[in-house]
């Protein structure tokens, strides 16, 4: 048996044997993948009510399966006893059963199903969930690179990456094959095979894929040395030149370019807006940072130059991050996106420092940082959905009592309109908080507040949205998207109600009306390349009323001009057009309106969601 071969069974061996090594893992995982496929089973209009607990499932075995990989790697690692092995396996179990009854319980939009036709899991008990799916997965790896004698943290962290790709290149091949052969099946043997099919293949094959990827892990055992250990951390030499000889200059390169791009924004003071900032900052600390541990070992000049540079040059680039953050912080308060970056930017500067001070023995000292960040951004009061909240609840109180509009827990309209910088304010913290999910608002905060009637009837002005600015300071793309508010409407002086098909300027979806005074033809064209429509009415073949729509969005432009990329609800007087010629009077309602603006590229589109037309004969 040649090695090519050798090495493939002893892969699959592992798969098999990984249920015998990590047995909670590999039986949560197939709980997945059997909720999975039931799930395929079920048509939606039958899985819709089972939604929720099918969702609570998933969630349950997914942090199961990989709770159950730290718990059962710390069993053996450290004391390899069977009777610990077992109780590891036993607490995955009921983490298992305690995740899916809190997240049942408590972990719903809407937990009375008697106010909703199905409750969902709501986004914080998910990410709650990913942190503790996190926080085990780089327990994890830590605990593989024990005994300190056989590995570390880097030569851990790169077997299970290398672990993951083996997973992920044979589960590849295994859907492709599977789903070729079952393909032609369905092409020669059985045309009417469903596509279900291919779903449990691939439900299947990412089963499987999970067992390698856990059965490529070798013996944990305490006291055991295990030949395959040596071959799992071993990083091939193609890799060592990706990092050593590749991926290095990119970032050396990649640095320069930092350094240069910072020295330009400094002396020019042209900044970019903070989103960008915070981007580049985040995916340089974090990609330098994995390459530092995946290089540790190394000996090459240009690796150890590397270590020995990245720490400062990330603290460098933090340093001018720094501002921008606090610009951004002294712009528009703390939200999640400032609160994330926060604590990116402190992770990434405690983690330069350690580098410098300890190098490779800092590795565990930042992933305790990185674990215990993300424990707290999901904690009540300090957690990424509480403390944002919380700012902006200030920053809008604040502003409100600066302009005499809140006293003793009552909103009161502006006297007089406040000035345009202060308007965007008001509306940037009533937007953030109204559209964040499980916010605990302040009694005299309307939930219904964003919406643009209320919004001016309890402050006493329109919205007026801040301006957006692209990555190089000039305007980005503007928006303007408006919703018809559900309200009645009085058509007791109009004869039809007419549901109009949208054709282009070269075609006619006509809809007919036949009354006494002959037959009438309505057409809703949409004319290219800026999508404004014209409504077109003929009368026995005559055309009586030709009328585009630009005046309308003129008007709709003028009163919400386009900005920021928010969705706002606009009245029946705002959403209706009423045009008249001496033979009838049509009354136009529309939907959704959306209006999109592009200053750089010079291109302004409209599309215009008509409800209906009302017509009556004069």
């Amino acid at each position: 048996m040649n090695s090519f071969t050798r090495s493939i069974s002893q892969i699959f061996r592992g798969a098999a044997k990984a249920f015998e090594t990590f047995p909670a893992s590999i039986l949560s995982a197939l709980g997945f993948a059997i909720v999975t496929m039931i799930r395929i089973q079920l048509d939606w209009p039958k899985q819709e009510p089972y939604n929720f607990l099918f969702n609570c499932l998933h969630w349950s075995f997914a942090l199961g399966a990989i709770f159950s990989l730290a718990t059962i790697t710390i069993a053996q690692s450290r004391f390899n006893k069977k009777r610990d092995f077992w109780i590891a396996n036993l607490i995955s179990f009921l983490a298992v059963a305690v995740t899916f009854l809190i997240l049942y319980q408590f972990g719903g939009t809407n937990t009375d199903l008697a106010l909703s036709r199905f409750a969902m899991v709501s986004s914080l008990a998910a990410i709650r969930v990913s942190v503790i799916i996190l926080v085990s997965f780089l327990l994890f790896i830590i605990m593989a690179g024990y005994p300190k004698e056989q590995s570390d943290f880097s030569r851990s962290f790169f077997m299970t990456h290398k672990a993951f790709f083996i997973a992920l290149i044979y589960g590849a091949v295994i859907m492709g094959g599977a789903s070729g052969v079952a393909g032609a099946v369905q092409a020669l043997l059985y045309h009417d095979m469903s596509s279900k099919v291919y779903m449990y293949i691939g439900t299947l094959t990412g089963f499987l894929a999970f067992s390698i990827f856990v059965g490529y892990f070798p013996d944990f055992r305490k006291g055991e040395t295990d030949d395959h250990r040596v071959i799992a951390q071993k990083q091939p030499r193609f890799v060592e030149v990706l990092f050593g000889y590749i991926m290095i200059p990119i970032l050396l390169a990649l640095t320069i370019v930092l350094f240069l791009w910072a020295g330009r924004m400094i002396v020019t003071g042209n900044w970019p807006v903070f989103y960008q900032l915070s981007g580049i900052a985040t995916a340089y600390a974090a990609g330098g940072l994995w390459l530092h541990i995946m290089v540790t070992h190394h000996e090459t000049g240009l690796a150890t130059f590397y270590r020995r540079m990245y720490p400062f040059a990330a603290l460098f680039i933090l340093a001018f991050e720094a501002w921008a953050l606090f610009v951004q912080l002294g712009k528009s308060g703390l939200k999640i996106t400032e609160y994330y970056f926060t604590l990116v930017w402190i992770i990434a500067v405690a983690a330069a420092i350690l580098l410098i001070i300890k190098k490779s023995k800092a590795h565990q000292a930042i992933v305790g940082l990185i674990c215990a960040a993300a424990i707290i951004s999901v904690l009540p009061i300090v957690g990424y959905h509480a403390l944002p909240v919380a700012v902006q609840v200030d920053r809008l109180e604040n502003l409100l009592v600066s302009q005499g509009m809140l006293e003793n827990d009552r909103l009161i309209p502006a006297a007089d309109e406040p000035e345009l910088d202060v308007r965007e304010s008001i509306t940037d913290a009533v937007s953030y908080i109204a559209n964040t999910e499980d916010a605990k608002l302040p009694i005299w905060f309307d939930d219904r507040l964003d919406q643009s009637d209320v919004f001016k009837t309890k402050l006493g002005f329109e919205q007026a949205w801040p301006k957006s600015d692209d990555h190089n300071g000039s305007p980005g793309n503007l928006y303007t998207s408006l919703i018809l508010i559900p309200e009645a409407i009085d058509i007791s002086d109009y004869q039809w109600e007419i549901d109009l098909q949208e054709a282009d300027i070269k075609g006619s979806k006509a809809t007919t009306v036949i009354s006494d005074k002959g037959l009438y033809q309505l057409d809703w064209m949409t004319n290219p390349p800026n999508g404004i429509p014209t409504l077109k009415i003929l009368l026995n073949d005559a055309v009586i009323l030709e009328q585009d729509m630009n005046d309308y969005i003129d008007q709709i432009a003028e009163k919400y001009p386009p900005g920021i990329s928010e969705t706002k609800e606009a009245t029946l007087k705002d959403m209706s057009l009423i045009l008249e010629t001496q033979e009838v009077t049509a009354l136009l309602i529309f939907n959704h309106i959306d209006i999109y603006v592009d200053p750089q590229g010079d291109d302004i589109n409209y599309w215009l969601n008509l409800k209906a037309v009302y017509l009556k004969e004069k």
